[in-house]
């Protein structure tokens, strides 16, 4: 898959970022060519081989085309969770590690329905928040009426949250 200079991709654990060009860099003795990543909401860059951008987790970001299902994952889906905490603890790690935001957003619907039902360990809160920080980070740019529908739920979930 090929990126576009000003195209926005998202590269775990970093966020979203936008493709800011590509320069070659020595590794070897042989020069190689790297997509540069810039991340606005860090002063972070991150350098990924054009060759296999997919063995660096790099995407695409949501396009305003995906959002509808993004917005049903995030107010209907369900997700079993291990009642256990290492258990839980690892499942969700992967998740938030993977970026997925189709599995962010099932992740966060089950997290803010445990933390109104019972509310949530510090654990699970902070996982919360990064998983809503993650959606809010790849929906932001877009302007469609359904990326202000997923910007609101995420905002009365961050609100829902209990506050440390």
């Amino acid at each position: 898959m090929a990126f576009e200079i000003g195209e926005r991709v998202v590269l775990p654990p970093y966020g979203l970022g936008v493709v800011s060009g590509t320069c070659e860099r020595p590794l070897d003795g042989q020069n190689h060519t790297y997509y540069e990543l810039c991340f606005s909401h860090t002063a972070s860059r991150a350098y990924v081989p054009v060759a296999a951008p997919e063995g660096a987790g790099m995407r695409a970001a949501l396009t305003e085309q995906e959002l509808p299902e993004l917005l049903a994952q995030l107010q209907t889906s369900t997700l079993d969770l291990p009642r256990q905490w290492a258990a839980r603890q690892r499942l969700v790690a992967e998740i938030i590690a993977g970026g997925n935001p189709f599995e962010l957003a099932v992740l966060t619907c089950e997290l803010r329905r445990w933390n109104i039902e019972r509310g949530l360990p510090d654990l699970d809160r902070q996982a919360l928040r990064r998983a809503i920080k993650l959606l809010e980070q790849e929906v932001s740019g877009l302007e469609d009426q359904n990326a202000q529908h997923v910007q609101q739920l995420l905002d009365r979930v961050w609100h829902e949250a209990p506050q440390s």
